[in-house]
């Protein structure tokens, strides 16, 4: 049974650490390889288990360190049926791996009881495409469809809540949306921006948000922003009703666009100190910002940077 399913603590109020970039850390610092980019496989062996422990421990700590409570999230970005099938998954063990996901971080907040309070467990989703362009856009009934599976696994195990991720067209964010609905699963969107602060489909951030609450009758908890770089969406942060629903931020280290990540063969890890400050800048204008964690390219540096700027406003 889930710990917090029924009443969120995020939601009360208080600031909540997650991670940063997994795969880009098991990639280009742990010179792992991910085929797909997907790193949910590991969940499925006792050492990709240990790799995943391992990389979790230094924001565990920091949430510790900084007295507050922590979001975990699965590995679980792409673990969704086009994806499992390019892996060798079929069906069922795509659903193992979703439930042996969660079950893992079950294990590592049990593992800091008493230390971090509170600790919610995530369940993440990602785009059927490629997060970075829109590829074979689906109708909001399509997304409905093809997410209702991993949304399924997400409600039957102890996760307290799912997220989105990378999102970069409104009619998937809607059929995800729908498909949390159909299981009473609390869900949380995440759209991604390129460097002109536009989704990847050409709809403004604003639009965005504002047409899954108005389609959904308001049932996302709230909304993210992932995968760019602060610069990228901060002067389309303007006012308006539309901001408040606005309460994390994962933002990449690099300030290069979609197109140039895709073809690097180095990690750009910018610098931890100046996204600290973007992070604190930004606090100022969305004022329910609580959710801090990184995406491409940050590591726990950038995490203790961001900590350190936003827990002494």
């Amino acid at each position: 049974m889930s710990k917090y399913r029924k009443a969120l603590p995020q939601l009360k109020g208080g600031v909540f650490l997650t991670d940063g970039g997994l795969e880009t850390t098991l990639v280009f610092h742990e010179g792992m390889e991910l085929p797909c980019f997907a790193s949910f496989p590991l969940v499925t062996t006792e050492a990709g288990r240990e790799k995943l422990k391992s990389y979790f421990m230094p924001y565990l700590e920091l949430a510790r360190r900084k007295g507050v409570g922590f979001i975990l999230d699965t590995p679980t970005w792409r673990a969704s049926s086009d994806w499992g099938e390019k892996l060798g998954f079929s069906r069922d063990g795509l659903a193992a791996a979703n439930q042996l996901s969660v079950e893992f971080l079950v294990d590592l907040r049990d593992a800091y009881a008493g230390k971090i309070e509170p600790i919610v467990i995530n369940g993440a989703i990602g785009p059927r495409g490629d997060g970075y362009r829109v590829d074979d856009r689906m109708t909001a009934a399509g997304a409905r469809r093809y997410h209702a599976q991993q949304m399924a696994e997400f409600a039957k195990s102890e996760a307290d809540m799912v997220t989105a991720f990378t999102l970069n067209y409104v009619d998937e964010a809607v059929g995800i949306v729908q498909a949390a609905q159909d299981c009473t699963m609390p869900v949380v969107i995440s759209f991604t921006v390129e460097t002109d602060g536009k989704l990847p489909s050409g709809e403004s951030l604003r639009t965005a948000i504002e047409t899954v609450d108005r389609v959904t009758g308001g049932y996302p908890l709230y909304f993210m922003i992932n995968c760019a770089h602060p610069e990228h969406f901060d002067n389309v942060l303007e006012d308006g009703a539309w901001l408040g629903r606005i309460r994390g931020i994962r933002a990449n280290s690099s300030t290069k666009s979609h197109a140039e990540l895709d073809t690097a063969t180095e990690i750009d890890i910018g610098d931890p100190l100046n996204l600290g400050a973007r992070y604190g800048a930004l606090r100022s204008k969305l004022r329910n910002l609580q959710v801090l964690g990184g995406c491409c390219g940050t590591d726990h540096r950038h995490l203790s940077a961001i900590s350190d700027v936003c827990l002494a406003a």
